[in-house]
């Protein structure tokens, strides 16, 4: 069996200059954020520690752009180290400032410490005029006590 890890974490090996500069074209509204792991921290290049929110249960991360962009690509890094749980979470946007939306995607994923922990998702879209972009993060399904998380996300 021939097998390779990549060990390269950035999106597809593709360059930083490649993805949109978020923190220039868009405001972005958060459910609630532990202090240690900002939403920052998810989505500027160079960071490391990911977002975490504050609290468990459902939470959502809006991308509130400041003037309509077009998306191709949608790239995300979920990690879970330390408990098993399926996660869901939803994709969806919007052309008229978010007073209505259309799903992009649902989607669920089992986290298996220590095995399973690392869920990359690389989404290719087609939206032209996008003027909000929301991730809605369900922890667990079971309806555990869970914190979400986001170790990455970039847009393209």
């Amino acid at each position: 069996m021939r097998k390779r890890i990549n060990i390269d974490k950035r999106p597809c090996g593709i360059s930083e200059d490649a993805w949109l500069n978020v923190e220039s074209l868009a405001e972005v509204e958060i459910s609630s954020e532990d202090s240690a792991h900002p939403i920052e921290s998810a989505l500027l290049p160079g960071m490391t520690s990911g977002w975490r929110a504050a609290e468990p249960g459902e939470q959502t991360i809006r991308f509130l752009f400041d003037h309509p962009q077009q998306l191709r690509r949608i790239w995300i890094n979920f990690m879970e180290p330390e408990r098993a749980r399926t996660q869901e979470y939803v994709l969806r946007w919007s052309s008229d400032n978010g007073r209505s939306f259309h799903d992009i995607l649902r989607q669920q994923w089992n986290f298996s410490p220590p095995n399973t922990t690392n869920e990359i998702e690389d989404h290719q879209v087609e939206i032209a005029a996008a003027t909000t972009l929301e991730l809605h993060i369900k922890p667990d399904i079971s309806g555990a006590v869970a914190f979400a998380s986001l170790a990455q996300m970039r847009l393209g």
